[in-house]
């Protein structure tokens, strides 16, 4: 009830009449995987879905959705089959169908359901197709989106994903570590976190340790592609509500050796001052890559 009073809220105060929309699901119901596939015609990869989804996912094939995107072909050697790598998604009904039913009891008919780490994947590569500066297609980079529940993982070569994940350590476990710290209430301890102002250091202090924790997470991430392709993660990009947190650029950078860098979802889109309060827009905009990509999905 009080999320869907709250999508309802939204959209009275934005003024938006639209009833299409584009949503994103996520979480342990939600299963990606990167295969290695003979290849085949997209007609013929979606006839072997079941078949070889049946060998990745830990679901019965029947209770779950599934998709899949071919993402490149893989060169041959000589005498050896030609494969290509698809990228595999299987969803569990029943997250899907609560999804959805939740979005038509508000009136909202969903036209496309995404997967939120490749909702920030789209939007990093709007970012790059509108860029005024001549980027690297083929630099490897990793997208962590740091949210409230979870932070969302996506490594990418050019505008392709060739790995994903989600860690449960995000900005609540943070929120968490400060009132333990500091001896103060959840709610209290949120509103420091936020504006820290002159405690910046206390809070700093006290987030420190899950910031290690969550690093290291991702450390492993970087450590299992990089392994896989032989290819370094060059380059980290940095969003979410809990991106700004005092500590976290050095944290990283200590940990990565490698630059660090906080991205805006909207910084190469033109916003209608007129509609829109730029400066206001511009101040959540960290929070913005998963909204951003899925309202990619309608120039589709």
């Amino acid at each position: 009830d009080q999320l869907r009073d709250a999508v309802t809220q939204a959209l009275k105060r934005a003024g938006i009449k639209t009833r299409e929309v584009v949503t994103a699901v996520c979480g342990r119901s939600v299963i990606v995987r990167y295969v290695n596939m003979v290849s085949m015609s997209d007609e013929e990869l979606q006839s072997a879905l079941r078949f070889e989804a049946d060998k990745y996912i830990p679901f019965d094939i029947d209770e779950v959705v599934l998709s899949c995107q071919r993402l490149e072909e893989i060169p041959a050697e000589e005498g050896e089959e030609k494969e290509m790598k698809v990228l595999l998604v299987a969803v569990k009904r029943s997250l899907i169908d609560e999804h959805v039913s939740l979005l038509n009891q508000l009136g909202l008919s969903p036209r496309v359901v995404d997967v939120d780490s490749f909702a920030m994947g789209n939007a990093f590569e709007l970012r790059s197709m509108n860029s005024p500066r001549v980027e690297d297609e083929d630099r490897v980079v990793a997208l962590v989106d740091i949210g409230a529940a979870k932070s969302n993982i996506n490594i990418m070569r050019g505008n392709l994903s060739y790995f994903s994940r989600e860690v449960y350590l995000a900005g609540n476990d943070f929120t968490e570590a400060v009132s333990r710290r500091l001896g103060i209430s959840i709610a209290e301890a949120e509103k420091l976190k936020c504006s820290p102002g002159e405690r910046s250091d206390e809070v700093e202090d006290a987030i420190l340790p899950v910031l290690d924790d969550l690093a290291n997470e991702v450390h492993l991430s970087f450590d299992y592609y990089e392994n896989q392709y032989d290819r370094q993660v060059e380059e980290i990009y940095i969003s979410g509500g809990s991106s700004g947190l005092p500590g976290l650029e050095a944290a990283f950078e200590r940990i990565f050796n490698r630059k660090v860098s906080f991205w805006d979802p909207t910084e190469n889109m033109e916003i209608k001052s007129d509609r829109f309060d730029v400066d206001q827009m511009k101040a959540v905009a960290p929070q913005l890559a998963v909204a951003v990509g899925l309202a990619s999905r309608i120039l589709d």
